[in-house]
């Protein structure tokens, strides 16, 4: 006869254990080999691509209309606006849509981000206006971030975020911004684009509509 085993209050006998043990062996493979599955047919993040050349952000500033074109030979600087100048800045811009990409340089996500940003404005850049944020970073590190990874576009800097705050992306890192035509906000986005695609998308559906989009808080 099987030997009783006791467990505190609980009472089983060897052979019911032993079957038991069994089972959960079972059972620890089953969510084993599950989880591994998982892990394979998971889609991998996008891997960032290359950045635009030299020659593309030149032929992308050389097409774009004079007011961009001005814009872009302000091109990798990091910019010191008090909030009313940054606001006649884009008042400059009016007539185009403005992406404003909020980053720094300690934000991994903002840094992942950066190669899809600079591929699409060397794309987009001569019929959307974009603007790089600075925001919460040192300006030494900024600088030598930027060194390393040109933009087409300039760079404004928001140490205390007021300017974060009066486009409604404070605190969020990376965040994007879209303008419309006239200089209402459209969209604010939180949080890194997954894919060049949907940063794509974005763009299409907030800067470049095929119908006008209402501004946020409107309806």
């Amino acid at each position: 006869m099987a030997q009783l085993i006791a467990l505190g209050s609980q009472v089983c006998d060897g052979e019911s254990v032993t079957r038991g043990r069994l089972l959960l062996a079972a059972a620890v493979l089953v969510v084993a080999v599950a989880v591994v599955i998982g892990i394979r047919q998971a889609p991998k993040p996008e891997r960032p691509g290359r950045a635009p050349s030299a020659q593309q952000t030149a032929a992308a500033r050389d097409r774009a209309p004079a007011a961009l074109r001005a814009l872009y030979a302000q091109g990798d600087e990091l910019r010191h606006l008090q909030g009313d100048e940054f606001v006649a800045t884009v008042r400059r811009l009016r007539g185009y849509p403005v992406l404003i990409n909020k980053w720094a340089s300690w934000c991994k996500p903002c840094r992942e981000e950066f190669p899809m940003l600079r591929r699409m404005s060397a794309k987009y850049g001569d019929r959307v206006a974009f603007i790089g944020l600075n925001a919460g970073d040192s300006n030494k590190k900024a600088r030598a971030f930027l060194r390393k990874n040109p933009t087409l576009y300039p760079h404004v800097i928001d140490p205390a975020e007021q300017i974060s705050s009066a486009l409604r992306a404070k605190g969020g890192f990376p965040s994007t911004i879209i303008l419309d035509r006239d200089a209402n906000i459209v969209t604010v986005g939180f949080g890194p684009f997954p894919t060049e695609a949907k940063l794509e998308q974005a763009i299409r559906r907030y800067a470049l509509p095929e119908r006008p989009v209402s501004p946020a808080g409107t309806g």
